[in-house]
């Protein structure tokens, strides 16, 4: 069993609005999905699957070809042209749900960083059609509170995912006695 990356795009993308990806090619997109996802994995502390072990697959099928499975990268040009450009990666380990939004919220921490070091916070922004002015300090600290927020985000969800146990039958408890079992206290 295995688990698309785009399994964990999608999460991510339900956590962020951002036009940059708009914007930008489809394929430029992917490569930052891709980096984004792969800075995420060191910032997951003590995953229960191994996360380093991924394939990254970006292949062009004929369109005829496309499965549900497939994220598609880029449509085909005209149409005459049956080529699409896939994205195929996943991690060789299949993940929970939980370990799906642990790695979105990582990525959405890499992402946030990416935006308070931006060259564009030391510019003065201007919107409105008055050309009212806006503080680059006030952005800069709007951003850099989301960025404590969800790091604190991230943190809970991990101890969370640290203090739980799935069972047999797959029914979720505590496992706070097998925490406490083996204490220094105990000593």
């Amino acid at each position: 069993m295995r688990t698309k990356f785009a399994d964990v795009y999608d999460r991510f993308f339900g956590k962020i609005t951002d036009d940059m990806y708009v914007e930008v090619t489809q394929e430029d997109t992917i490569r930052d999905l891709q980096s984004l996802i792969i800075d995420a994995i060191p910032g997951f502390e003590f995953p229960r699957k191994v996360l380093s072990d991924y394939v990254i697959d970006i292949v062009e099928v004929n369109k005829d070809d496309l499965t549900e499975q497939d994220y598609v990268i880029t449509g085909y040009i005209d149409e005459t042209d049956p080529v699409v450009t896939v994205d195929r990666s996943y991690f060789k380990n299949s993940l929970t749900s939980e370990e799906i939004n642990i790695l979105a919220i990582l990525m959405l921490i890499a992402w946030t960083q990416r935006q308070v070091t931006s060259i564009e916070n030391t510019r003065m922004k201007y919107s409105g059609s008055d050309f009212k002015m806006t503080s680059q300090a006030n952005h800069l600290a709007k951003l850099l509170n989301l960025l404590a927020e969800t790091q604190r985000q991230s943190h809970h969800m991990q101890r969370l995912y640290k203090r739980r146990k799935t069972d047999g039958e797959g029914n979720i408890s505590s496992n706070w006695s097998v925490l406490r079992e083996v204490s220094a206290l105990d000593y």
